[in-house]
């Protein structure tokens, strides 16, 4: 997913849009999660990237989606570019 995101909705308050889009990025992470997993595959990963436009975007991890949405509302930003792309995730062993 490579999405711009606009905060501002003509018929809904601010909250409610950004309620609406953190139950579409979940909704994606749960499709994507749901996918078959290739031969020899633990899990899905997924490398995330947030900021105000593509290029300024940084990488974050996928648990602190939700943190830089909510300070995105808190700052009054007209829109933020979220990416979110699933890639096969292997476990390491423990050592014994």
């Amino acid at each position: 997913m490579k999405k711009t995101f606009k905060l501002s909705h003509p018929k809904l308050a601010v909250a409610r849009h950004v309620d609406a889009i953190k139950h579409e990025v979940k909704k994606y992470i749960k499709r994507e999660r749901n996918k078959a997993l290739s031969e020899g595959v633990d899990y899905w990963d997924f490398d995330c990237r947030f900021g105000a436009d593509e290029a300024s975007s940084e990488v974050i991890h996928l648990s602190e989606i939700s943190k830089y949405i909510t300070q995105a509302e808190a700052d009054q930003v007209e829109s933020f570019y979220l990416e979110i792309m699933a890639k096969p995730g292997y476990r390491n062993q423990k050592a014994d």
